[in-house]
């Protein structure tokens, strides 16, 4: 088969060179607009990634290899930074540029020389209202705001990248407080494609753990760097969390829908753990006050026992005063008595000598008769004396018997007894002895130890 001459011929280095005018010329300026995949910069500061379309299965229907040569990037960057914004990856981006095609490689890519800042704030800005809106209508942004606060909270789960700035500010600031906060990391990226499922899956861990609230964290960044945490799906999986999250993403402007949907949003890492800081200082300052208040009440009932013993004491020593003085007036009635009665004798005596002087034997019956009245006249008064001081020595026993029913060890042998909890506090109630408690009991005949199970 012979070939026609009139048809040309190229070699490969002609085809691709007219290619490459070709495309220079037909697509020397063109807006296309794709999400940036791949996204890395060259030692030299070319910015290489990907634009790609994606299905509504999320499979990517169009890609085209991108580059921003060192001398745009410098100017794009400077345009995109006063919107806080940058190209990274998952990001919806407009671009300006030329298609230019490498012949050794065979590759085609576009030079981008301009990317549209309004463009990326727009979609930004649209998706937040669309995933604010079906927050809203999902019933989803107090649902992790609804789950009680923990009341003491020192065991925290912390979802962020280990060893970032974010990491040691928040670790840092709770050792510098001194309490004993105990922190499980879940390393879990904050930045760039896998950022999103790293939280999620982290998020999704936190039913089985042994905490008590959950903190998410990063440093600060552009708006571009925050896209993640305006992701619908990572704030249902804050919303569905079973533990209060508490978010600190490092911006002191804009809040994330992380942040709003989170149980409490903090500015920044810092922030976050000066605040559970704050918290644990208010319950140890609440358990302070706590303290003066129990001793205090406490110490009035006390007070009060101690005033009636010290007046028993003093009714005691006043009944001991007074036995005293009772027992001293009957040994002076003793000794009175005695010296009448001994006295009445040796009068008696006397006569009965002069009636024998006067009237000698001859009077004897008169001297049998002052014998009789003597001896009847002695112990009449011996008899008397004696019933005073029977009388007085019941006196004194009743009296004993007052003093020895009034002693606080008569009452406790009467079956009463007093209890002390284990910092020697007398209990009058129940409910003043916690569960767990040693107190010790107080008998007539000793002591018993007990713990209370229950009150």
């Amino acid at each position: 088969m012979t070939l026609p001459l009139f048809e040309p011929t190229y070699s490969v280095a002609q085809l691709c060179g007219e290619v490459k005018d070709f495309l220079g010329e037909a697509f020397a300026s063109v807006w296309v607009a794709g999400e940036a995949q791949r996204v890395r910069l060259s030692a030299r500061g070319h910015l290489y990634f990907e634009l790609v379309e994606k299905g509504p299965d999320d499979e990517i229907v169009g890609k085209l290899e991108a580059v921003i040569w060192k001398t745009d990037y410098a100017r794009i960057r400077r345009v995109l930074g006063g919107s806080e914004q940058q190209i990274a990856e998952g990001l919806q981006v407009r671009c300006r540029g030329g298609l230019d095609f490498y012949g050794p490689t065979g590759r085609t890519q576009l030079c981008v020389r301009e990317v549209d800042p309004v463009f990326t704030l727009g979609l930004l800005e649209k998706r937040r209202r669309e995933t604010l809106a079906a927050l809203t209508a999902a019933g989803l942004l107090e649902k992790n705001r609804a789950l009680p606060f923990p009341e003491l909270p020192l065991r925290l789960a912390l979802i962020t990248s280990e060893g970032s700035a974010a990491y040691h500010d928040f670790l840092s600031t709770l050792q510098e407080s001194g309490y004993g906060f105990q922190v499980l990391l879940l390393h879990a990226s904050v930045q760039g494609r896998d950022a999103e499922r790293e939280v999620i899956s982290a998020l999704s861990s936190l039913s089985g753990l042994a905490v008590d609230l959950a903190v998410l964290i990063r440093g600060g960044g552009s708006r571009s760097d925050l896209a993640v945490f305006d992701s619908r799906r990572l704030a249902e999986a804050i919303a569905h969390a079973p533990l209060p999250v508490l978010t600190g993403l490092g911006h002191e402007i804009d809040q994330a829908i992380a942040d709003l949907v989170a149980h409490t949003a903090l500015k920044t890492p810092t922030k976050t753990a000066e605040f559970l800081v704050g918290e644990v200082r208010q319950r140890e300052a609440e358990l302070a006050e706590l303290e003066r208040r129990l001793r205090r009440e406490a110490a009035e009932p006390l007070h009060a026992a101690r005033q009636a013993l010290e007046r028993a004491e003093r009714g005691i020593a006043l009944a001991r005063a007074r036995v005293s003085a009772v027992a001293a007036r009957l040994d002076d009635y003793a000794r009175a008595f005695g010296r009448l009665g001994r006295s009445a004798l040796r009068t008696a005596s006397r006569r009965q000598i002069e009636l024998a002087v006067r009237f000698g034997g001859a009077a004897r019956r008169s001297v049998e008769t002052g014998e009789r009245e003597r001896r009847t006249l002695g112990e009449r008064l011996d008899a008397a004396a004696r019933g005073r001081v029977r009388e007085s020595d019941l006196r004194l026993d009743g009296l004993a018997r007052l003093c020895s029913q009034l002693a606080p060890e008569r009452t406790l042998e009467r079956g009463f007894t007093l209890t002390r909890d284990s910092q020697g506090r007398l209990l009058r109630r129940p409910e003043q002895a916690s569960p767990g408690e040693r107190i010790v009991t107080r008998f007539a005949t000793g002591e018993l130890s007990s713990r209370v199970e229950e009150s």
